[in-house]
């Protein structure tokens, strides 16, 4: 079995898609968003990083975050944030036997895809795409209609305006 690598760079900013295992017609995120947020809490409490934008789905969340300077372990945030979440959910979901074998839940993709920012503008245009997510994948019309991103905070900073990306032209590039 070849090992899945994934860049270890300390404070560096990075882009990850994370997925829930079932994704189809599932809404376990945005239903639960409360818990999602408390996991969230919780992992930054002890183990600090930056989160500089997000936006829950209702099967998969995308955010980017930066790390502390001379740390570079988002594989333990990312553990820690998934079994907090986990474990506040009622067990029922279906799991896969090799799932059960491990004693593991069904909530999550085992695994999440990270990307390294490396400049301002990759930085912008990740940002950007995480806040359009929900009209690209027809949950809005309006990016501004979307309650679980940090779309608003932007806004509220006077970084977007509340009508952001409605005009008709605007494309996004990028995928997950």
């Amino acid at each position: 079995m070849t090992e899945y690598r994934r860049a270890k760079i300390p404070g560096a900013t990075f882009f990850f898609t994370v997925n829930l295992a079932q994704r189809r017609g599932n809404r376990l995120l945005v239903d639960k968003i409360d818990l999602l947020r408390r996991a969230f809490r919780e992992v930054k409490d002890r183990h600090p990083f930056v989160i500089n934008a997000i936006v829950v789905l209702p099967e998969h969340l995308h955010t980017v975050w930066t790390l502390p300077e001379g740390d570079s372990d988002y594989k333990t945030r990312w553990s820690l944030i998934k079994a907090g979440f986990s474990r506040r959910i009622p067990a029922g979901e279906r799991r896969s036997d090799s799932r059960v074998k491990r004693g593991e839940r069904g909530i999550w993709q085992r695994r999440y895809w990270e990307h390294v920012i490396c400049d301002d503008g990759d930085l912008e245009r990740h940002v950007n795409y995480i806040h359009w997510n929900p009209v690209k994948h027809g949950w809005v019309q309006r990016v501004a209609d979307w309650p679980y991103s940090s779309f608003h905070l932007y806004v509220q900073r006077g970084v977007y305006c509340l009508d952001w990306a409605c005009d008709s032209e605007f494309t996004i590039k990028g995928g997950e």
